[in-house]
């Protein structure tokens, strides 16, 4: 039952982060597999397609889900997408985590195409399902669950899993990848929405890979080409922000900002992990009070990243107008 399940999630979260779990050991039995489907994920008949906060991972992949795990948490999904039992698990799975917003995200592993991984969770089919804080993986359950152990898990310990991470001070928001439901022939979403532009999609594709350095180097050449591309120049920014940041470990950060209010770049560090979390007032505020204490002589880099600060909200943000003011203020 899930009840049990969830003291096995409980009891993991407890476990000393230096040790993940994961081995190589094992053997994955696919042979008995059954119900298969030809149609494409979100194709007419085949499974719900990735997207929002949903995403699909392989073994070039992986590594980076691990450790952007430290950043926010993740919900490890292993199945088979060509499976029609799983179809309702994954849709009831990705529909809540993106009704979520960014506090989880669903990372899905085809364990056909990907038996590595299966075989590191020492899993024996599909589907089973793990949460990753930090790194760590936390078993939530193996096999088909019910109705009833579904409705609990994305009702009940989805938000508990929140609830753990943010105890672990992992408290990040995940990255949308655009709308799920989008019509693939169309190229727009079902609301109308555009999807990516043809000239963002390789940018666009490494940072779905967590590649977010190649990513910001991918936006700078679209920005090249289009000074005036808004979306790249936002997109980059936060492609930036996640390569300096998005694996640092929190408490670490925090401590370090603490113990050296005068270091301009552990005050830089802190207000990128305000900015991963969302957190855009204490982000710029932070930058600016650090100006205004008197360190003036440090103006250019802390100029420079609230500059990229100020391109990943939305324009009309009253935070950004506040922060844009006392900035302007303090440079004069």
């Amino acid at each position: 039952m899930v009840r049990g399940r969830k003291k096995a999630l409980l009891a993991a979260a407890n476990k000393p982060q230096d040790n993940p779990g994961i081995s190589l050991a094992g053997a994955v039995d696919l042979s008995s597999i059954k119900h298969q489907v030809q149609a494409e994920p979100g194709q007419a008949g085949g499974a719900p397609s990735a997207g929002g906060y949903v995403i699909d991972v392989t073994e070039s992949t992986f590594q980076a889900v691990l450790q952007t795990s430290a950043t926010y948490p993740v919900v490890l999904l292993l199945w088979i997408p060509t499976d029609d039992r799983l179809f309702a698990m994954a849709k009831k799975l990705g529909d809540a985590i993106n009704g979520m917003k960014g506090q989880l995200q669903l990372a899905r592993v085809d364990i056909n195409a990907e038996p590595g991984i299966a075989q590191a969770f020492q899993i024996k089919g599909a589907p089973a399902l793990f949460a990753l804080i930090g790194g760590r993986p936390m078993p939530i359950l193996e096999g088909l669950p019910s109705g009833e152990e579904l409705t609990q898990i994305t009702d009940t310990l989805l938000p508990q899993i929140v609830q753990l991470a943010q105890q672990a001070g992992v408290t990040g928001t995940a990255p949308y990848s655009g709308d799920p439901d989008a019509d693939a022939d169309s190229g727009e979403g079902a609301d109308g929405v555009d999807q990516v532009p043809p000239e963002h999609q390789q940018a666009h594709q490494l940072a779905a890979d967590g590649d977010y350095a190649g990513a910001a180097e991918a936006y700078a050449q679209v920005l090249e080409a289009n000074p005036n591309d808004t979306l790249a120049a936002r997109e980059r920014s936060k492609a930036l922000l996640l390569a300096r940041s998005g694996n640092a470990d929190v408490r670490e950060v925090r401590a370090a900002a603490a113990d050296h209010p005068d270091d301009v770049d552990a005050q830089l560090a802190v207000a990128d992990i305000d900015m991963i979390g969302g957190q855009i007032e204490d982000a710029c505020s932070r930058l600016l009070d650090y100006l205004a204490a008197g360190h003036k002589a440090d103006l250019e880099p802390v100029r420079k990243r609230l500059l990229e600060y100020f391109v990943i909200p939305e324009p009309d943000d009253p935070r950004l107008k506040a922060a844009r003011r006392r900035l302007s203020t303090l440079m004069y």
